[in-house]
């Protein structure tokens, strides 16, 4: 690996390790065994590296998802075992990916101070959201809009309320089977009153 390598492997470690906030270019160096200097050469700035280290943080993830999600959903299942199916896989994923989430946590609470990181996410979001439609209902990422702003922003919100649960709770957090169980009660009740 290169110093440009060596730098973002550093930065991600530091970003788990430490936080975003609490990063120091310094840190950064001892992380990934450069100079301060190649911080500047290769990235502009200790923030456009920990964007950098952030955002591929988060692509990895959301590859990884992907992967698991697409062979834990079998079309022909019927809808709400694939939903149970998927959410339970999503779950399974959160373990080994604590510290990230722990870091887009901790990125969220600041992000008035980070307004630059708050453009990029705010960017990022619909392809999530299409990622999403994609994986629940097996449609093509391109030219379902709507389905992206419905569908995909429910799979969104399901996601940032599992991860929370889980954050503070994995032993009482929703199951994909809770999940899917939830979502029948819903589907199936009345109109009180």
């Amino acid at each position: 690996m290169g110093h440009r390598e060596d730098l973002l492997a550093g930065a991600k470690r530091c970003l788990y390790d430490k936080g975003y906030m609490r990063t120091t270019a310094r840190d950064i160096v001892a992380a990934s065994g450069t100079n301060l200097g190649s911080i500047g050469y290769h990235y502009g700035s200790k923030d456009a590296l920990m964007q950098q280290a952030l955002l591929e943080s988060i692509e990895g993830w959301g590859e990884e998802l992907s992967a698991a999600l697409f062979a834990a959903g079998s079309a022909e299942s019927a809808p709400l075992d694939r939903f149970e199916a998927i959410w339970t896989r999503v779950i399974d994923l959160m373990e080994s990916h604590r510290m990230m989430w722990a870091a887009n946590f901790e990125i969220i609470a600041n992000l008035d101070q980070l307004p630059e990181i708050r453009r990029v996410l705010a960017e990022a979001q619909d392809e999530g959201r299409s990622g999403l439609v994609s994986i629940f209902l097996g449609v093509p990422e391109e030219g379902n809009e709507h389905l992206t702003r419905t569908v995909g922003a429910l799979c969104q919100a399901l996601l940032m309320g599992v991860v929370s649960q889980w954050m503070f709770d994995p032993d009482n957090a929703p199951t994909g089977r809770d999940l899917a169980e939830g979502m029948r009660t819903l589907m199936a009740a009345k109109p009180v009153g």
